[in-house]
């Protein structure tokens, strides 16, 4: 026996109220009141019915979708970003696509394709290469999109990102005060503008202490090159003191080779200094002094700056940078007389 369909009208007769009344309790955004929603789901649950989204994004030309697009889940800041970006989109009404794609402009061209085949409303690029064709046939395509956590220069692209320069600068400052004369960086990828403004701002800070890195090792935020990195940065006579490391995904591979391969300690013979603040960073075994990624601030200007765009409304400004604080732990020397503010 095919199943009986429980429409709206079945379920404001069950609550007592007007299909108008059903149809805004399930319509994101709709004012009424807390006991008319209560009465309507309640009706809604014994009924067993559900808001047919597909008939209504027919009418409203809405999808209620907006696609993630991801390089890589490897660095736990990005699931938990994922996760705020999930919760965030769904208390406005919104549901996420996931799609992984590598970090190559032109693999990333038939996910495009995929998003805009399920008419997506907007789009959020993570950690995602953007070529100069890919931008435009976005714009084309009238899909509004941002930038999460991955800034280019053109100002034209909405993007949201921590202050990368000014995170780095601290890092050079704050391992420079301790005392440190060897500090070195691993850092992101030099092709991202996240990882040349992290380190562009960490030779700034260090250079207010009139010091120059002891070596940039470029190590395109993965945990197997920084390995290698930390081995070359110990493999002659004069060795590192202190290293800034662009991701904190990357710093705990550093924390484990200087202490297992290398059998140095952090921090009494070598500092470590990360990028992130995942929650991983606070376990005992890594302790991790670290510049803080604002996730929350950054995931909630990132929701308010895409939807305003769906919605056709104006922005004060495309390009949005937030602050990173300094984290101190246990992993690197902390100077004399420095404040959580940074010094």
């Amino acid at each position: 026996m095919p199943q009986i369909k429980i429409t709206a009208l079945d379920v404001a007769r069950r609550a007592g109220v007007s299909q108008p009344t059903v149809s805004r309790v399930f319509t994101p955004g709709a004012k009424v009141s807390p006991s008319l929603i209560d009465k309507v789901k309640t009706a809604a649950r014994e009924l067993g019915y559900r808001p047919n989204t597909l008939a209504r994004s027919l009418i409203t030309g809405r999808s209620k979708t907006i696609g993630l697009v991801v390089a890589y889940l490897n660095n736990p800041f990005y699931p938990e970003a994922l996760e705020k970006l999930s919760v965030s989109l769904n208390d406005r009404g919104y549901h996420i696509m996931v799609f992984i794609a590598a970090n190559l402009a032109e693999e990333i061209d038939p996910v495009i394709d995929d998003l805009l085949d399920h008419q997506v409303d907007g789009i959020i690029l993570a950690s995602v290469s953007m070529s100069n064709e890919l931008t435009d046939r976005l714009s084309d395509e009238g899909i509004p999109f941002v930038l999460f956590n991955r800034g280019q220069q053109n100002p034209k692209l909405a993007q949201v990102t921590a202050a990368n320069f000014e995170g780095g600068h601290k890092a050079g400052r704050f391992l420079a005060a301790g005392g440190h004369k060897r500090i070195a960086h691993i850092s992101g990828w030099q092709k991202s503008l996240n990882g040349r403004d992290r380190q562009a701002g960490f030779i700034a800070g260090l250079e207010t202490f009139d010091q120059q890195p002891f070596k940039c090792i470029d190590s395109h935020y993965r945990r197997e090159m920084a390995i290698d990195a930390t081995h070359q940065l110990f493999s002659g006579d004069t060795v590192p003191d202190a290293i800034f490391v662009g991701n904190d995904h990357m710093a705990f591979a550093v924390i484990e080779t200087l202490r297992c391969d290398l059998g140095l300690r952090v921090p009494d013979d070598v500092s470590v200094v990360g990028y992130d603040d995942v929650q991983m960073a606070a376990w005992k075994i890594y302790d991790l002094t670290t510049l803080r990624q604002p996730a929350n601030r950054m995931v909630d200007a990132t929701v308010d700056l895409l939807l305003a765009m769906i919605d056709g409304d104006s922005v004060s400004s495309l390009k949005i940078e937030i602050d990173s604080p300094l984290i101190l732990r246990g992993s690197a020397r902390i100077p004399d007389n420095w404040s959580k503010e940074g010094g």
